[in-house]
């Protein structure tokens, strides 16, 4: 009878171990998400009267500090909004990251949507505009050889604009930071609550 406790007690103690190492596997080989962040944003500090239409060009930074993961990205959404009115948008297009990898995707020029240019045009003269940038994508991780599903992500920011049509802080990039109210539609697409 006392063989018996024993035995039980020994199997449930490995099994146990066999748990607690199988926690402490998944949790080392959990991917970390990538950080996104805007540099280096250009934009015209006036409007000219001759010429109303402006671009401006960012660099985005995308850091993928995961030793063990490499990252898959499809298209990147970046869309930039001024007081709710869309200034302007684009689309870089699919990559791949390595591990333990920084990527910077240059954005030659962005058109600034007319009808909004001369209201922030005057928020820029004055040192006191702000854009609200948000960044949508789908990522797919690649760890040990073995590919996960499709995680979407949506990323969100503010870039303060200097009068000088620079960012105001002093490092000159914005991190953009994961948007915690996102919810999936029916058709597979995401949206915001």
């Amino acid at each position: 009878m006392c063989e018996t406790k024993n035995l039980h007690l020994w199997l449930l103690q490995i099994i146990g171990l066999l748990g607690l190492l199988a926690l402490c596997f998944w949790l080392s080989l959990r991917p970390k998400e990538p950080n996104f962040a805007i540099m280096e944003f250009s934009i015209p500090t006036s409007v000219s009267d001759e010429n109303p239409r402006a671009t401006f060009n960012y660099v985005l930074e995308v850091k993928n500090s995961d030793k063990e993961s490499s990252i898959k990205y499809d298209d990147i959404l970046l869309s930039f909004k001024y007081k709710h009115d869309m200034v302007g948008n684009n689309t870089i297009p699919r990559f791949d990251q390595g591990k333990d990898n920084n990527a910077y995707q240059h954005v030659p020029s962005v058109d600034i949507n007319p009808l909004v240019w001369r209201a922030l045009a005057k928020e820029i003269s004055h040192g006191t505009a702000k854009l609200d940038v948000e960044l949508i994508t789908s990522i797919k991780y690649k760890t040990w050889g073995i590919k996960s599903k499709h995680h979407k992500v949506k990323y969100q920011g503010v870039l303060a604009i200097g009068s000088d049509g620079k960012i105001k802080d002093k490092k000159k990039r914005v991190k953009l930071h994961r948007s915690k109210k996102w919810k999936i539609r029916t058709s597979g697409f995401l949206s915001a609550n």
